[in-house]
């Protein structure tokens, strides 16, 4: 039965949002809502004008009888600047400092809103690579993760420090942590990742990069490739850094463990 326009370009508009980075043809629209491909196409110039000016990503076209659209997915430098500055605010609470300098992240990593959030902005970062998977290490980088594959439409990896019998056959590897300078392990299932993948790291809080390091070092295991390193939040670490090359979200620049005061700035993200 034929939809009306303003049922056909809800219905359009949450069909594109729900499928980032996937290819659908005007066929496919024309055929789900019984209407001629010119009234398609038409609607899909609101839908994009109306993306773009609301700043929910963009709708790009692929022509050629195999061509279509595909929604990517991306937010504004001025509302991700407004997100990081508000995070600022929230990590500088005095009650979230650690024994050994960590914040506790856990409840704000467990708002619906905020994911949301991070997700996008890392997607964003890397719009323009392709990306085949998101790794992270459990538990803490897990709901990062899943925010930033739901955004960029690709799997997500999670690499554990001990062994699941679910998890199958596993690579492993000896790291040494950064901030401890322990030499610790972590595996991956061998299902997980496949030979070739070109890999984004994400984590929640960063201090020497031992652990971001040692998932480097998986990624070479499994011969695939490093695409970049995002964390939500890293700490000012006095010694030698593992990691170099990377991105982060927020910085814990300032922490007196004896009168128990965080200051907290925006990371490299926008830099």
């Amino acid at each position: 039965m034929k939809v009306k326009r303003s049922e056909r370009l809800i219905d359009m508009t949450r069909y594109l949002l729900e499928r980032p980075h996937t290819l659908v043809s005007l066929t496919y629209f024309a055929n789900r809502y019984d209407s001629a491909k010119s009234s398609i196409s038409e609607d899909l110039t609101i839908v994009k004008k109306t993306f773009r000016e609301r700043g929910t990503g963009t709708l790009e076209t692929v022509p050629g009888a195999a061509g279509g659209v595909k929604f990517i997915p991306a937010i504004q430098e001025a509302e991700a600047a407004e997100f990081v500055k508000e995070m600022c605010l929230r990590l500088s609470e005095q009650d979230r400092l650690l024994p050994g300098g960590y914040v506790y992240l856990s409840d704000l990593l467990g708002e619906p809103d905020i994911l949301r959030q991070v997700g996008k902005i890392i997607a964003t970062q890397y719009l323009n690579q392709p990306i085949d998977a998101v790794m992270t290490v459990a538990t803490k980088g897990v709901p990062i993760a899943q925010a930033v594959s739901s955004y960029l439409n690709v799997p997500f990896v999670i690499v554990r420090r001990d062994s699941k019998i679910t998890e199958g056959s596993t690579v492993s590897i000896n790291y040494v942590s950064g901030s401890s300078e322990r030499v610790e392990k972590m595996e991956l299932s061998k299902r997980s990742l496949k030979r070739g993948s070109r890999v984004l790291i994400v984590d929640d809080f960063m201090k020497g990069g031992g652990t971001v390091n040692g998932m480097k070092s998986l990624i070479e295991e499994f011969e695939a490739e490093l695409v970049g390193i995002t964390v939500f939040a890293e700490s000012t670490f006095s010694g030698n850094r593992m990691i170099e090359d990377y991105s982060s979200l927020l910085c814990v620049d300032e922490v007196d463990i004896r009168d128990k005061t965080i200051h907290v700035s925006p990371g490299n993200y926008f830099k």
